[in-house]
């Protein structure tokens, strides 16, 4: 009985460990971010609610995500659509599930009830995709077009020179609602180095905006990562997608 008692008392305290020990990184690491978010929004002359934390939970197990929900996250972002599949029955229905890896089109009718927003429309063909699932499930797909405004080959996104060609064929589709862009920019140790590439980013969707298309806003700047949000947000971002500053470093294996 002592055995069985002291093996509970064991499985209890490492359970408590976890709990709150987790909680508090989270927890600590969400409310640096919002201070960082805040800071930069000061130093940018912007109102801090302009700006939307999305929680990157990729590869993130479903504890860590209740934790930051506990936190007050509410908008998740997932790479993999398999990884939405399977997290978005186990966590509360007012989270905010953002697609912002590579879809592919054959994908698509697995989410397009269950996100939010997709970030990643890079092509018609996708687009098309996306307008057909949302016509059969009854909804509206808001999406973004990923410009990848680097021009690098390892990277999605339809050209920056293309970017407002695309928009417009995209626009006439039905069920879909263009709410802005979204770019991923180049890997840096020094965030400054992006700051240019934030700016064309604004500077592009200023551009796209001024053709008043219809069935197309541009009131979504989705750019910044962990390493280089707060000067997305210097330049105009409305979304940051912040992973590793939130939940720590990632495990691939």
């Amino acid at each position: 009985m002592k055995v069985e008692k002291a093996a509970r008392l064991l499985q209890q305290n490492v359970g408590a460990i976890r709990k709150t020990g987790g909680n508090e990184m989270v927890k600590e690491n969400l409310a640096q971010v919002q201070e960082n978010i805040r800071r930069a929004c000061e130093r940018a002359g912007r109102d801090p609610n302009e700006v939307t934390l999305i929680a990157v939970s990729k590869t993130k197990p479903v504890p860590m995500l209740e934790e930051a929900y506990e936190a007050g996250s509410r908008d998740f972002g997932e790479n993999k659509v398999q990884e939405i599949v399977d997290k978005h029955p186990q966590l509360p229905q007012d989270i905010r599930w953002h697609m912002i890896g590579h879809l592919q089109r054959n994908k698509v009718k697995y989410i397009i009830d269950q996100v939010c927003l997709i970030h990643s429309v890079d092509s018609l063909r996708l687009a098309k995709e996306i307008s057909s699932q949302a016509e059969k499930k009854q909804v509206n797909a808001d999406i973004l077009i990923e410009v990848n405004i680097a021009g690098e080959e390892s990277k999605f996104g339809v050209s920056a020179e293309d970017a407002a060609q695309l928009i417009e064929e995209v626009s006439v589709l039905p069920h879909i609602r263009v709410k802005g862009l979204m770019a991923i920019a180049p890997f840096v140790t020094n965030p400054e180095d992006n700051r240019e590439y934030f700016r064309q980013i604004r500077k592009l969707a200023v551009d796209i905006d001024a053709k008043n298309i219809d069935n197309v806003t541009m009131s979504v700047l989705s750019m910044g990562m962990t390493g280089d949000y707060m000067v997305a947000i210097e330049e105009g971002a409305t979304m940051v997608r912040v992973g590793t500053g939130i939940f720590g470093e990632r495990n691939y294996k």
